[in-house]
This record gives C-alpha cells, structure tokens and sequence, in this order.
C-alpha cells in the first residue's frame, strides 16, 4: 500500500460522525471529504493497495484517469450534500451518508471484480438507509423493493464474476465485452444499478420517498458507479447506443405527467444517464469523453435542483406541483438557485449541460449514427420541458398557491450556491473538466453553428410549452398515480399469485397431495411478499439473497478444487 485508500477515510470517518454530535459533528462531516481530496491529489496512477483471496490476486486500490476523475467528482458530491445535510440532526443519515459515498469510491477504485461487488453490495445496504430514515409507510415500502433489487443485481454479478473467473482465470476489472454468458450477467448487474429500461423502477420508486437530503446523497452515486463500471467494462458496446437512446427518450413522457416533482427529477436522471450510455456504447475518445464529463455535469446540476426541491419539501411539506406554486416571493434565492439548474440540465449556452452533452451528440454523427441523434435531439427538447420549465414553473410560479415559508436555512443556500457557481463555471470555462477526462480533448463547444442550434432548438421548445398551456393542451397537475413498468410486480404479480392459488385449490382433485402442497406453498409466499397493496413485504430479503450468494461461491469453490 502506497497511498491511503480513499474509501478508508470515509469508513473511518463515519466511525467518528457516529461518536459526536452537535458542532463537532459537523466539523468532522466536512472534514471528511477535505481529507479525502487531499489524499487523492496526492494519488498518482497506479495500484495502490492489493491483497490476496485464494489463488487470486485483488486490486483493492488502482488509479488511473478514469477513477480519479470520479473520485474528484465523488469527494466533490459527498462535500455539497454534507454541508446540505448539516442543519439535519439525524445520525443515521449522517453515518449511512458518509458510508454511502465511502462505498461509491471503493467500487470507482477497484481494480478486480471481488473487490467491486464488495462495495456494489455495500452501495446498496449503505444507501437504504437514506430512504429508511424518512420514517413513512412509504419509504418502508419503496426502501424494501429497492434493497430487493439493489440485492439483486449484486447476486448477479457475482454470479457473473465467478463464471468469467471459471471461464478466464482472471478477475481483473478492466474491458469485459460481451462475449458469453458471464459477460451478460455482468453486463445485466451494471444495467439494473443503471436504470436501463424495464429495470428502472427502483430509482422513481425509491428516490422521491426518500428524505430531502439523503435524495442529493442517491442522485450523485448509484447510477454513476454503473456508467463508470459500463465505461470500464463495455465501451463500444453497439448495444449500449440504442439502450441509451430509449433512456433518454421514454422518461420525458412520464416527467410531463407527473405531479411529484422529485419523481419528475428521478426519471430526469434516467434521462441524463441515457446520454452517458450512448456515448459509451459508441466508443470513440470524443463519445467516452462526452458520457464521462456529463456524468460530472449532472452530477452537479441534478444535485441542485434535487436540493432545490429537498428545501421546498423542507419548508412546506408539500411537492406536488398542483399544491405548490408562487413560492418565489418566500424562497427567491432558492428559486434563482433552481433556475440555474434547470439552464444547466437543458444545455443553456454558458452552463454546464451545453459543453457535454453535445460532445456524445455530435459523435453520434460523426459514427453514422443520425436516428440516434434525432432521438438524442428530441429528448434534449423534452428536458426541456420537464426539468427546465416545469419543475420551477410549477414549483415557483404558476398560480400563486397562497404559501407562504422562510427562505431555506442557510447551509441548504450554501450548499446551492456553491453548485450553482459549478454549473456556470463549468459550462463557461469548460477547458479545466476537460483536462481531466480520459483522452486528450480536441472539442470546442462555443461554435457559432452549435450555439445558434442550440439556442433554436430551446427557443422553439419554450415556444411550445407557452402554446400548449395557454391553449391547454399541457398534461395539468393532478394529484395521480402514473402506471409504469412497475405495475408488473406491484399490481400485475400478487393479481396472478392469487389466481395461480385459486386455480390451484380448484384443480386439487386432480393433482397429489404433496404436489398440491407444494404450489400453495409457494403462492402463499409469492402472495406474503407481494400483498393486496402491492407491497413486497416487511421481511429483509438480504437473508435469502445471502443464502444464493453463498450458495454460488459454495459452489464454484467445489468445482474449481474437483478440477
């Protein structure tokens, strides 16, 4: 070991966040990622920290331009929502916080696939408790199915993991490609941490049931720990563009639609993530370049309005955009600090999102890619609309909804502020990010070409939003529960669960007795965990995901030492 690992600072820094309280808390709070940054600057490229398991050789710590970037973008993210957090007297969002973004950095810095499953597993059970702490029926509910998921795709990976292992001899974490099985578990794992479609579900479930801080904490890690893995582990894969692609285009219908406006922003980010995975799909050094940098982009600008949102919550208890509204005379720093995000978000000239997002769009034409850019186009419009213009319209504007609240406390402010600054710094003089990234970047964004485009392409979709409101054709704001993939094992499930029970005591004439046994066994369970309200039940699913877990391992152990 030559450098401190970084995740280390962290886990031992929860130990202290734990131990104190009050002002001494939250000095140790920011000192956490201080120290960690320092650490890091002073990290070269290299392997840093290795150990040994069995007969192989585990890359705890390993460096290069990839992780480090994440590491700065990660210390930078855990910073901001320490100071959001500070005014929050709640130990367990501190300590799970810190572990949380701790665990983010061990899997960002591993350099073999046993240490990244360690802490994706980690991300998970770090993570939950973000959403736990809300302390609602709700939450409960959504923090279980997304443990159960999370569980899941780590159990998946490590299959996956284990059969490369069997297949190559190797665990080291770098180009995987899909090329058999093993590939495509691990590639499956990656997918459902990354909100791919159809395996989205646990992040617009979860994310807005959680509390107004510990959202900041889940918007910067989870789905970036996945783009990263996906960078490391699949660039180039075709597959990829058009999966990034349909995640860039098909949130933006649920986003119009929906009331809740964190869960606006949580399918937002499903959207911010679509461009990340087509540019990593498409592989080239411009492509890779532009999915890393609007990764720190939306870090950073999703950051913010997810805090913008967490401090309206905060102060009204409300979210839904049909009780919200004319809150710019209570909150205007707030209001200013939203509209700042959602410029960035929709790619304004002179913030963040402009000089990144172009990057992956302007490589998907220069590879032949023009379906793909239309679909790129039309989403960058319906972000628009959604996290642009909706979220402080209806939040801020509107009709005036005759609350009236003090402006959020003032660690919230600064820690909107500082964003803020980032997001205008970012997207003004963006040479510095661009220095970090991968590959030497020969890009200039500040074209006339892209900026008129650009400047066309957002005026004509304010154009649009102003019409179809005036002549109201805009989707208004109902209090409503929108149907998504979700439905499948939230309604769907438990409603054929109880027909398969039904038809299984109708046909028990017909059938043996332990065979008859058996299938209502096995309903009533699937029926415990998926109830009448759709819930996947009250127990921990951890137990049984640890039993498959140490079933495979048990397994694969037999196998290797038979052979």
């Amino acid at each position: 070991m030559t450098s401190l690992a970084p995740f280390l600072i962290f886990f031992v820094g929860a130990i202290f966040v734990l131990l104190t309280r009050g002002v001494l808390r939250s000095i140790v709070l920011l000192i956490i990622p201080i120290i960690g940054a320092a650490n890091l600057l002073a990290m070269g490229e290299g392997v840093h920290l290795q150990a040994t398991l069995f007969d192989y050789s585990l890359t705890v710590v390993r460096a290069d331009k990839l992780s480090l970037l994440f590491g700065y973008l990660f210390h930078l993210a855990a910073f901001i929502g320490v100071i959001f957090s500070l005014h929050v007297r709640d130990t367990v969002q501190h300590v799970s916080g810190v572990l949380y973004a701790g665990s983010a950095l061990g899997a960002v810095f591993a350099g073999d696939m046993i240490t990244l499953f360690v802490f994706w597993e980690l991300l998970a059970v770090t993570s939950v408790f973000l959403i736990l702490a809300r302390r609602s029926e709700q939450s409960f509910r959504a923090s279980m199915r997304y443990l159960l998921i999370q569980v899941l795709s780590g159990v998946i990976l490590l299959a996956g993991v284990l059969l490369r292992a069997h297949e190559t001899g190797s665990i080291a974490f770098d180009f995987i490609g899909l090329d058999g099985l093993s590939s495509w578990l691990i590639f499956l794992a990656f997918g459902i941490k990354c909100a791919f479609p159809f395996l989205h579900n646990w992040l617009t479930d979860a994310y807005p049931e959680a509390t107004p801080t510990g959202t900041v904490f889940l918007s910067a890690f989870t789905t970036k720990v996945a783009v990263y893995s996906l960078a490391r582990g699949f660039p180039g894969t075709e597959l990829l563009v058009y999966i990034g692609a349909t995640m860039a285009m098909f949130p933006i219908f649920f986003a119009v639609i929906e009331n809740d406006l964190r869960r606006v922003l949580a399918y937002s980010l499903i959207n911010q993530v679509g461009f990340m995975v087509c540019g990593i799909g498409i592989g080239t050094a411009l492509a890779i370049n532009g999915a890393i940098s609007h990764a720190f982009n939306d870090v950073i600008f999703k950051g913010l309005l997810f805090m913008t949102m967490g401090a309206v919550l905060y102060r009204t208890g409300k979210i839904n955009g049909s009780e919200l509204g004319g809150l710019y005379k209570s909150m205007p720093l707030t209001t200013g600090f939203c509209i700042v995000g959602a410029a960035s978000i929709s790619a304004f000239p002179l913030f963040s999102g402009f000089v990144s997002k172009s990057m992956v769009m302007v490589a998907a034409l220069e590879e032949g890619h023009p379906i793909v850019w239309l679909a790129l186009l039309f989403a960058s419009a319906g972000v628009f609309h959604h996290a642009g213009i909706k979220i402080p319209f209806f939040a801020f504007f509107a009709h005036d909804s005759g609350i009236r609240t003090e402006e959020a406390p003032r660690n919230m402010l600064i820690a909107m502020g500082l964003a803020a600054v980032l997001c205008i710094f970012n997207g003004s003089y963006p040479w510095l990010l661009y220095s970090l990234l991968p590959y030497p970047v020969h890009y200039e964004p500040y074209t006339v070409a892209h900026v008129i485009t650009q400047t066309q392409l957002l005026f004509f979709s304010a154009l649009a939003f102003c019409w179809l409101k005036l002549t109201g054709l805009y989707p208004p704001e109902l209090p409503s529960i929108n149907i998504d993939v979700e439905w499948s094992y939230r309604k769907a499930l438990p409603s054929l669960a109880r027909w398969g029970l039904r038809l299984g005591r109708s046909l028990g004439g017909g059938l043996s007795t332990q065979l008859q046994r058996a299938i209502e066994q096995f309903l009533r369970q699937v029926y415990r965990h998926h109830g009448p309200r759709g819930v996947f039940g009250r127990t921990w699913p951890t137990g049984s995901m640890a039993f498959w877990m140490t079933f495979l391992l048990g397994t694969y152990l037999i196998v290797y030492y038979i052979q």
